[in-house]
C-alpha cells in the first residue's frame, strides 16, 4: 500500500461482471465438484467477491490483499479473531515480517483491521489479534454499490423484453 493509495475511494458505480441472476440452481456438493473432495476436505474459506472485485478501489495491493487473505483463512467463527504470527503469514506469503508488519500497520492506520495486541508474561508478547469487523463495514457501501448496480441492469433487461413484446407486429413487405 503506498502512501497516496492509504484512502479508500468511494464505491464505483461500474460494478464487475457478475453470474447471471438467472444462473442454474446451485448443485448439492458444488464445491466439492469444482475444487474435488481433497480440496474442500483440506479446508476451504468463504470471501466476499467485493474485497476482490473492489481491491484497486479499496486502495489495496497485491501484498495487502494476501495478506487480508491469509487472515480470513484463520477467521473460522465471528467470534474468534484470527491469531496468525507474522512469520507464519510471511513464509505462507514468501516475504518478510518486517513486510508483513509494514502492511499490517498501513492497513490498521486507514481502518481495515484492528490489530489487538496480546502481552503475556516474559519478554514477547502472543501473537496479535485480528478484528477483521472495520473490513467488513468498509465493504458493504460497495457490496451495496454492487447490488443496485445488479438490480439496475436486471430491470433494463426487463424493459427491453417488455417492449419487444408489446411491439406492434409489422405488416409483411
Amino acid at each position: 500500500m503506498t502512501a497516496k493509495q492509504r484512502t479508500v475511494e468511494e464505491p464505483s458505480t461500474t460494478p464487475p461482471q457478475s453470474p447471471s441472476p438467472t444462473a442454474a440452481p446451485i448443485k448439492k456438493n458444488s464445491n466439492v465438484l469444482k475444487w474435488g473432495k481433497p480440496n474442500i476436505d483440506a479446508g476451504w474459506t468463504c470471501i466476499p467477491n467485493i474485497l476482490i472485485h473492489r481491491q484497486r478501489t479499496l486502495g489495496l495491493d497485491a501484498v495487502d490483499l494476501n495478506i487480508l487473505l491469509h487472515l480470513i483463512t484463520y477467521w473460522w467463527e465471528d467470534e474468534n479473531l484470527p491469531h496468525p504470527s507474522k512469520d507464519t503469514l510471511a513464509k505462507s506469503m514468501g516475504v518478510s515480517p518486517s513486510t508483513i508488519q509494514r502492511h499490517i500497520r498501513a492497513m490498521e492506520k486507514v481502518g481495515f483491521l484492528k490489530r489487538i495486541i496480546r502481552p503475556k508474561a516474559g519478554e514477547k508478547n502472543d501473537t496479535n489479534l485480528y478484528d477483521l469487523t472495520p473490513l467488513r463495514t468498509l465493504l458493504e457501501p460497495h457490496a451495496k454499490v454492487e447490488l443496485e448496480a445488479r438490480q439496475a441492469s436486471r430491470d433494463k433487461k426487463r424493459e427491453r423484453k417488455t417492449k419487444v413484446a408489446l411491439a406492434p407486429e409489422r405488416p409483411p413487405a
